[in-house]
C-alpha cells in the first residue's frame, strides 16, 4: 500500500450552509459540532488515520472562526497562565495534540467549489492530492479509494456512495408493518459522496474564474473524457445539511456508535 503521508487533502470550508441557518448563521458549517468537535476535525481525523496528515482549507464564509479554532488549538487543549500585564501566555501542560499541518487558505466569500480548489492548488505539494467536503462524514476506507485510484491510472476519482432516504421505510406484508427503518439508506442508485482523489493537472488546466463549480464545471469533462473513476463505497456516509441531521450524528457519537470513528 502506498504511503500516504505526504499527501495535501484539500477542504472545502467556504460555504453557506443555508439549509443549516439555525447554526450557520453564527459560524461556518465545517465549524459546526458533533460530540463538541467541529465536524471538520472529524473529516481531518478520519484521513488521518490513515496517515494522512496535510490539510489544506478553503475558507471562504466566516472563514475567520477556522482561522481562530486552529490558530488557538494547542491553547485550547492545554492549562495556561496568562499575564495581563503584558498577555504573556505560558503552557503550564503539554497537550497530546494531532500532529497535523493545517494551511488556511482564504478563497473568497463568493468563490464556488471549483475556484476554491483552483486558488487552493497553490498549497498543494505534491502532483495528487485528496479533496472533500467540510460538512460529511464516512467510514470511507481512504487507502482503498486511493490504491483503487492508482490502479485505474485516471485523473480524478469520485467516491459514490448510497445516499439516505429523508423517510422512515415501512416494510408491509399482508397489511401488517413488519418492519420500519427509521432514514435508511437507499439501496438503489449512487451519488457523489466526495472524498475525492485528483490530479494536479486537472485543475492547472482549469479556469481561474472564481465562479468554476466542481460539479458542473470540472466533474462533466472528466466524465465526457473518461477520466472520472468511481470508486463504490457501500458503507456509512452521511452528510450534515439539516439540523435533524446535525441531531442525528450527535446522537450516534454520544451513543458511542459513531460508524465514521476509526481507531
Amino acid at each position: 500500500m502506498a504511503s500516504l503521508n505526504n499527501m495535501e487533502c484539500v477542504i472545502l470550508c467556504g460555504g453557506l450552509g443555508t439549509r443549516l441557518r439555525e447554526e450557520t448563521e453564527f459560524k461556518p458549517k465545517p465549524m459546526v459540532e458533533i460530540g463538541g468537535h467541529p465536524i471538520v476535525w472529524h473529516i481531518m481525523r478520519h484521513y488521518a488515520s490513515y496517515g494522512v496528515r496535510n490539510f489544506v482549507l478553503c475558507l471562504g464564509y466566516k472563514g475567520d472562526a477556522i482561522r481562530d479554532y486552529f490558530l488557538n488549538y494547542r491553547l485550547r487543549n492545554a492549562d495556561v497562565a496568562v499575564s495581563l500585564a503584558d498577555n504573556n501566555i505560558e503552557l503550564l501542560s503539554q497537550p497530546n495534540v494531532d500532529d497535523w499541518r493545517v494551511v488556511l487558505a482564504e478563497t473568497g466569500a463568493e468563490t464556488q467549489t471549483g475556484g476554491r480548489i483552483k486558488r487552493a492548488l497553490r498549497h498543494v505539494r505534491g502532483q495528487r492530492f485528496f479533496a472533500t467536503y467540510g460538512d460529511g462524514v464516512a467510514n470511507v476506507d481512504i487507502a482503498a479509494l486511493h490504491e483503487m485510484h492508482e490502479k485505474r491510472g485516471l485523473e480524478a476519482t469520485v467516491t459514490a456512495v448510497h445516499p439516505s432516504s429523508r423517510y422512515g421505510e415501512i416494510d408491509i406484508q399482508d397489511g401488517t408493518v413488519h418492519s420500519f427503518q427509521e432514514k435508511p439508506q437507499v439501496g438503489a442508485g449512487w451519488i457523489n459522496g466526495g472524498f475525492f482523489v485528483f490530479e494536479r493537472q486537472v485543475f492547472e488546466r482549469a479556469s481561474e474564474n472564481p465562479k468554476m463549480v466542481l460539479e458542473t464545471d470540472i466533474l462533466p469533462p472528466l466524465t465526457q473524457a473518461k477520466q472520472l473513476a468511481a470508486y463504490h463505497h457501500d458503507g456509512f456516509w452521511q452528510c450534515m445539511d439539516t439540523y435533524r441531521e446535525m441531531q442525528m450524528l450527535n446522537e450516534m457519537w454520544q451513543s458511542g456508535r459513531a460508524p465514521w470513528l476509526r481507531s
